[in-house]
């Protein structure tokens, strides 16, 4: 979905990364091969989809320091009202926190370097620490938060020093793929080590959570999710067939 439609670009506009940016790539296609009404409903799609983005991230982020962190650990045991009135704070502090991070993604040369960085910083600790609670029960939940903790700030450490010409990665995709690498494999490590001095918790409260550990669940699947129209593969094939008839009557 990402790269193909950028090396498709590449070979109908010739100027792409000189007269036109790169990050333009996606705009050129849908303006020069979408008839207008497809057009409509694609740049529709597109704002619905930044729009639903943002608003998953910003309630994540008010939910997870409002209930996890503020109720959790710093201020416990207060009327339902003034956490509302803390989570709406956290909504507006995350809106410009990521406003704030459009502008440094503003610096860089195109939006894949910017996200590739970033998925080195969280997304490759975080996979590390999944994958090893997820298969090895032993694991304890201090050896995921500091290996997760080691692992992002390896991937920093290794990102400052290719920006300081410390090492050299060669580029700014190298030099997120190689940060990945090494965040991954200092948060494995780490949460190993972690877990070897500390206690791990009982098999009873890992159960459904952790590979090996089943757990039987009773079927809590809505009575009218089993009716025929409510069917994820009707409902799928529906959607193509007139996403096609759209398609054609516009052509």
């Amino acid at each position: 979905m990402t790269v193909l439609p950028g090396l498709i670009a590449l070979v109908l506009f010739g100027d792409l990364g000189q007269d036109r940016a790169y990050n333009d790539a996606i705009p050129l296609l849908m303006g020069d091969l979408l008839p207008n009404g497809v057009l409509g409903v694609a740049v529709t799609g597109l704002l619905a989809s930044f729009m639903a983005g943002m608003a998953a991230n910003i309630s994540g982020f008010n939910t997870v320091f409002t209930n996890d962190i503020w109720q959790a650990h710093l201020v416990k045991d207060r009327p339902d009202g003034y956490y509302l009135r803390v989570g709406r704070i956290a909504t507006v502090v995350g809106v410009f926190m990521g406003v704030g991070t459009a502008f440094i993604a503003a610096g860089y040369s195109n939006i894949m370097n910017y996200l590739q960085a970033l998925f080195s910083f969280f997304n490759a600790p975080l996979f590390a620490t999944f994958i090893v609670g997820l298969f090895w029960k032993r694991m304890t939940p201090w050896a995921g938060f500091w290996g997760l903790l080691a692992g992002t700030l390896a991937a920093f450490t290794s990102y400052i020093l290719y920006k300081s010409g410390v090492v050299a990665f060669g580029t700014e995709l190298n030099a997120s793929f190689w940060g990945a690498g090494i965040a991954f494999g200092v948060d494995v490590l780490v949460s190993v080590v972690v877990t070897l001095v500390t206690t791990a918790k009982p098999d009873s409260e890992l159960r459904g959570l952790v590979y090996g550990l089943t757990v039987d669940l009773e079927d809590d699947a809505l009575a009218g999710d089993a009716k025929w129209y409510r069917s994820p593969v009707l409902l799928g094939a529906g959607a193509v067939v007139l996403a096609i008839a759209m398609y054609g009557v516009i052509l």
